[in-house]
């Protein structure tokens, strides 16, 4: 994630739209893996979730640190005169760290009470439709402010495929070079392909007006993930076979 990532991006950056808002949508939401839907996915696949939500922490926290870096890499030193520093921070602590903070909370609560477990268990029953409503609230939100750049956002897509594709592949090298088991290696498939779209959206929400796009060219990376999952689903058991397969038969 840290370190293959990285250079997949790199490969692709150049090719990229000119686009500077585009640009660094891009580089938020495909520079960080995903910490939330990853798991359920991989374990649909016969993935080792127990092995991914143990990785969670490590992965948020390692993607927070680096990102910056990663950001002034990519875009030089002049970031600051294009990103506010004072939005991105504020974003981040009221978006990110205290809902980080409530859901600790909660599952602090859900372990040892009743009511807790089933405040959780009615949360677990509404992430989904309440990650797809956040989806299209975003999207609503945004369009307006495209303002002719539609076709830019559009030129993303393929880039987004083309990620989807070679990180199955990198995936795939990383577990056979590693020598894993077929679990733990389409865990690792899959926590190499999925990004961090719904964590990273607030940084991008609290960019100025003339990098609105951003927010938008972060949640089409969304939507053709989870297309991409779904063939990941079918595809990652027949890549890291197990000689008693227990993933679920395609239907």
């Amino acid at each position: 994630n840290f370190l293959l990532v990285p250079l997949v991006v790199a490969a692709m950056f150049t090719f990229l739209p000119a686009d500077q808002a585009v640009r660094i949508g891009v580089l938020l939401v495909l520079l960080c893996p995903c910490v939330d839907y990853v798991i359920v996915f991989s374990g649909l696949a016969g993935g080792s979730s127990r092995r991914l939500l143990a990785a969670t922490p490590l992965l948020l926290l390692t993607q927070i640190l680096l990102l910056p870096v990663f950001l002034v890499l990519f875009l030089g030193s002049d970031l600051s005169d294009i990103v506010d520093v004072g939005p991105f921070v504020t974003a981040f602590i009221v978006l990110i760290v205290i809902p980080l903070a409530l859901a600790w909370a909660t599952q602090f609560w859900s372990a040892r009470t009743q009511s807790g477990r089933s405040a959780s268990a009615a949360a677990t029953a509404l992430m989904v439709p309440l990650m797809a409503a956040t989806l299209l609230v975003v999207v609503a939100s945004q369009v307006p402010k495209l303002e002719g750049q539609v076709a830019d956002v559009a030129a993303v897509v393929p880039f987004y495929v083309a990620f989807l594709v070679v990180m199955a592949f990198a995936g795939l090298l990383v577990a056979r070079l590693c020598r894993l088991d077929p679990p733990a290696g389409r865990a690792v498939v899959f926590s190499g392909a999925t990004r961090n779209s719904l964590v990273v959206l607030p940084l991008a929400l609290a960019l100025p007006d003339h990098l609105a796009v951003a927010a938008v060219v972060v949640v089409t990376q969304t939507l053709v993930e989870v297309v991409g999952m779904v063939i990941y689903v079918r595809l990652v058991p027949r890549l890291l076979p197990a000689a008693t397969d227990t993933s679920p038969a395609p239907a």
